[in-house]
């Protein structure tokens, strides 16, 4: 009789922990199926709305220049740094250039030379030339007594010969003059080409900008080609992004944008859309799109990294929502609202996108509760679930507040 009522105990004990089990799992069911989802609440509100494309990319110059001499030569002297800026015609290196400066004075001498034997042939042909006119008065004058005197026959044919022999040396004075022209005028040439030379000893700044990298010092020796500063001109800085080839039917030279370099990622620099690239990276699908930079933080690289942000359209008071609250649902978007402590699902017209908000046209007015879940994990809304508020525009609140 014993062992029996024992049976039975065990029995009941079991069927106890059955009928536990099985409520929990009911309770845990029920909560999972009807218990009201907390959600967060945003009061939809009218206001402006901006559309962006949003690229990354460098600052970029539009203008930069490689300093190099034209000539070889030993560096005496870098008169500017990193980080200097420069005004056009401003020397910025020099060369080793006594062997120029004798070359000049030689060329000078020589100059000087040919000049001087162009004035020693044009009194030569200034002297021929006096010789001729007495040459040619004479045989005039004694070709007028052959009419009278037989003997002065013999005086003409000395006239003739010596007429003959002055026209000659003229002709050879003005050779000789023609000469002493063209050796001065490749003296001359030679001159200039050596003054060239030495100009080019001394390297002037192209045009006004800023020094970005010193790549020798006084002492090396340098050839035509090589680097010793880079020039860049700060008054053209472009941002240099990659933007994903489906954005560019949107885009227009011209158009208003915001740059934020990384450096100060708080402050936003106006910008202007200077240019759209024509070729798309087969890997990527992106393109490039260079922003010119109307202002530029007091620290800045060339080739620094930057977000460009550029306007594509702006409404200035829509019914705008933030994006994360739209919902898709068969190809066609919504949202959930807040209905008496169930979500109701509202289809949504939208308009012009931005970054972070949305255009409505139809479906929400201003003063709305758009809800969303608490924590991303619980799942998606369902049209009619119950739901309670905890909070209103990200504002987290206590329980049972709106």
């Amino acid at each position: 009789m014993a062992e029996k009522w024992v049976r039975i105990r065990r029995r009941l004990w079991s069927a106890g922990q059955v009928v536990i089990v099985l409520g929990l799992v009911g309770a845990v069911v029920y909560w999972a199926r009807f218990a009201p989802l907390p959600v967060v609440a945003h009061i939809v509100e009218r206001g402006e709305i901006i559309a962006e494309v949003m690229g990354t990319g460098t600052l970029e110059t539009h203008f930069s220049a490689t300093i190099s001499p034209k000539i070889s030569g030993l560096i005496t002297d870098v008169t500017v740094d990193e980080g200097d800026r420069v005004e056009r015609g401003q020397v910025l290196v020099r060369l080793h250039n006594v062997d120029l400066e004798r070359q000049v004075e030689v060329s000078e001498s020589t100059v000087a030379a040919a000049e001087a034997a162009v004035a020693r042939q044009e009194a030569d042909r200034t002297s021929a030339l006096a010789v001729l006119e007495k040459a040619r008065y004479d045989f005039d004058r004694v070709r007028g007594l052959l009419e009278h005197d037989e003997a002065a026959i013999v005086e003409f044919q000395e006239m003739t010969k010596t007429l003959r022999v002055a026209e000659a040396d003229l002709a050879r004075s003005e050779a000789a003059l023609t000469e002493a022209q063209k050796q001065v005028i490749a003296a001359k040439k030679t001159l200039e080409f050596q003054q060239a030379r030495l100009a080019d000893s001394v390297v002037l700044a192209p045009f006004d900008g800023l020094i970005t990298r010193r790549d020798r010092d006084p002492g090396d020796v340098i050839v035509p080609g090589s680097s010793v500063l880079l020039l860049v001109a700060t008054d053209e800085m472009w941002i240099s992004a990659w933007v994903d080839e489906t954005e560019m039917a949107r885009l227009t030279v011209g158009q208003p944008a915001r740059v934020v370099f990384r450096s100060e990622p708080q402050r936003a620099c106006a910008g202007e859309l200077a240019r759209l690239g024509r070729e798309v990276d087969r890997e990527t699908r992106e393109f490039i799109v260079d922003v010119r930079v109307r202002e530029l933080p007091s620290n800045w690289a060339v080739g620094q990294r930057a977000e460009v942000y550029i306007e594509t359209g702006r409404q200035p008071e829509v019914v705008r929502l933030p994006t994360h609250l739209i919902v898709w649902r068969d190809g066609l978007s919504g949202t959930f609202v807040d209905g008496s402590q169930r979500a109701v699902w509202r289809s949504l017209q939208l308009g012009l996108r931005g970054r972070d908000l949305v255009e409505v046209l139809e479906g929400l007015s201003a003063g709305e509760r758009v809800i969303a879940p608490t924590d991303p994990k619980a799942g998606a809304l369902k049209p009619g679930q119950r739901i309670t508020a905890e909070g209103s525009n990200g504002r987290v609140a206590r329980r049972g507040q709106p």
